[in-house]
């Protein structure tokens, strides 16, 4: 059998991570270690922390790194054993309390090699807001630069993409109910990098109430009341391609988005349907099954 790739062959390679992991970390750690959960912080030579994981066994887990491949699944893990100059590992009593510890050093720490958490200050949220006969749409992640101006938020939410789509098709369908505001009419606002404010007046009631219901994942029905009301406009029903469009976007957002947050709040007797963005990991760690 023929190796397509130069070098050596992949079981050589794993000896020398191997030793470099034996080098590095000692060759008594994996012995040393119990077969617990713990949280391990990778290291550089000046001891600032790479990354930081978790491990239901941190035993296994560390193992892992000491036999990884040339595999592209652990790449990641060869990188890291070639750049860390030493690992701390952190015995916690359970798994969920390893996760929340791995949530909490990520956001303290924002590792090089930590994508996932690392930037929760850029989760963003959707707010509603009613002055002076207009009702106000924002997606912003600073919500705490829009006080005075009667916001209720919802949110935050991980995926800016989903959350940013969904805001857009919401703006969609709104002005198709009321009537978009032109800047001139609008409050003074923010400068708030990456926001959106979107102003709208003629909004019933209770249209603005089906808003509310649907971005707090009350219920899906708020959606339908909405899509029932478009039928009674002409432009609507015109570009009816385009509002079915809209609805199913917002349909979707429901699903991945809304219905879990109230859900996670839901659990633990929150309710108020937003979770400040240093906070959101959190509340699905705590309410997630393990």
């Amino acid at each position: 059998m023929r190796w397509r790739s130069s070098g050596d062959p992949p079981t050589v390679r794993r000896v020398v991570v191997a030793r470099e992991f034996d080098r590095k970390f000692g060759e008594d750690l994996l012995r040393s270690l119990p077969a617990s959960p713990a949280v391990y912080l990778f290291r550089d030579e000046k001891g600032k922390v790479l990354y930081v994981g978790k491990a239901k066994d941190v035993r296994r887990r560390l193992s892992g790194y000491r036999n990884a491949s040339r595999r592209k699944a652990h790449r990641k893990m060869r990188t890291l054993v070639k750049k860390a100059s030493s690992v701390e590992v952190r015995v916690q009593e359970t798994e969920r309390a390893a996760l929340l510890e791995e949530n909490a050093l990520i956001r303290e720490l924002r590792p090089r090699y930590n994508v996932d958490g690392s930037y929760s200050f850029l989760y963003p949220s959707i707010g509603v807001g009613e002055r002076a006969g207009q009702v106000l749409l924002c997606f912003t992640t600073r919500v705490e630069s829009w006080d005075g101006l009667g916001f209720r938020w919802y949110g935050s939410f991980r995926s800016r993409l989903r959350a940013k789509d969904a805001f857009d098709a919401l703006i969609d369908l709104v002005t198709r109910l009321g009537h978009r505001e032109p800047r001139t009419r609008m409050p003074e606002l923010p400068r708030a990098r990456g926001a959106r404010v979107v102003g709208v007046r003629r909004l019933e009631p209770g249209h603005v109430s089906s808003l509310h219901r649907f971005l707090g994942g009350e219920s899906r029905d708020a959606l339908r009341e909405i899509s029932l009301a478009l039928l009674e406009k002409p432009a609507a029903r015109r570009d009816a391609s385009e509002v079915q469009e809209a609805l199913e976007r917002l349909a979707a957002f429901y699903e991945t988005d809304l219905a879990k947050l109230r859900s996670a709040l839901g659990q633990l007797g929150r309710e108020i349907a937003f979770v400040p963005q240093q906070e959101r990991d959190a509340l699905f760690i705590e309410t997630r099954p393990l």
